[in-house]
């Protein structure tokens, strides 16, 4: 049997994959007139040539927190957070925040919230655009199909939290149309064990007029330039980001697979559908428009 390739089987057993493909990517909404698309093109153009023009200041927090905000506002997206108005907890080191992954759109919203060390897969240095930025405030990079390279990158995150900083990873190691399936990858969870540090777990959502929607969702063989258009056609999109209280895992107690287990709970939660359930139900809402 051939497959197809947004659903060819991963490289190794470690490789993260998901199901999910363009097919799973819908409007929930009628979408924006053509001058508010050109409108906002212009916009987010101005904003990212902003960003650029940052230069290294772009690594400061108030200034990453603000271009992350004016990058969102600039696709006409509205940010909703609960719990927690800050990703860190409180202590002496920084804090593992892990969250679901649906879109590229999920970095620049936590960065809006709080800027931290994201951990990023490494294709994302050389978008365009997107990738300078991104790489300018100081972003860790991973090449999720090597094995080689991930206890490296563990001792790092591992590095940067002993040193108070920070660290944002999405378990998954791959995005999901609902940011719901596939399980947690426990390598990461090893970093927070070493360094002592607490884990934040984080969930994203995206509806459009308050319905479930994937047309955030950046999966399977989409690419960038084609998710972007999708972004700024659509109408009343908003990216909730519920921030839950922390975990403080101990090391001498718990394990990387136990941690991942009760992060994995706290962020998917029984409330969340599965892939198939969300596709089904952005479906009943009408064809894509």
């Amino acid at each position: 049997m051939t497959v197809p390739a947004a659903m060819s089987l991963p490289a190794h057993a470690w490789a993260a994959w998901s199901p999910c493909t363009t097919g799973c990517v819908a409007h929930a909404a009628d979408r924006v007139p053509a001058t508010r698309v050109a409108r906002r093109a212009a916009v987010f153009g101005r904003a990212v040539l902003g960003a650029l023009v940052s230069g290294r200041r772009i690594a400061e927090p108030e200034t990453l927190r603000a271009r992350a905000a004016t990058l969102l506002d600039s696709l006409g997206i509205r940010l909703e957070v609960a719990g927690d108005s800050t990703l860190s907890a409180p202590g002496t080191t920084g804090t593992l925040i892990v969250a679901n992954h649906i879109s590229w759109l999920d970095i620049i919203a936590l960065l809006s919230i709080e800027p931290v060390v994201m951990l990023a897969k490494r294709e994302i240095a050389g978008w365009p655009l997107i990738g300078p930025l991104v790489t300018r405030a100081g972003t860790l990079y991973i090449d999720r199909d090597s094995l080689r390279e991930l206890p490296a990158t563990v001792r790092e995150m591992a590095a940067r939290l002993r040193d108070g900083q920070s660290v944002m990873a999405f378990p998954q190691g791959i995005t999901w149309c609902a940011g719901t399936g596939g399980s947690f990858r426990r390598a990461t969870f090893q970093a927070a064990l070493d360094a002592g540090a607490p884990v934040r777990p984080v969930t994203l959502d995206y509806v459009q007029h308050g319905a479930p929607t994937t047309v955030a969702a950046f999966v399977g063989e989409d690419d960038f330039g084609h998710s972007l258009r999708r972004v700024i056609r659509a109408d009343g999109l908003t990216v909730r980001v519920n921030v839950h209280r922390p975990l403080r895992p101990l090391r001498d107690v718990d394990d990387r697979r136990r941690v991942a287990a009760q992060a994995q709970a706290t962020v998917c939660g029984a409330r969340l559908p599965l892939h198939h359930a969300l596709h089904h139900e952005v479906a009943a809402l009408g064809p894509a428009r």
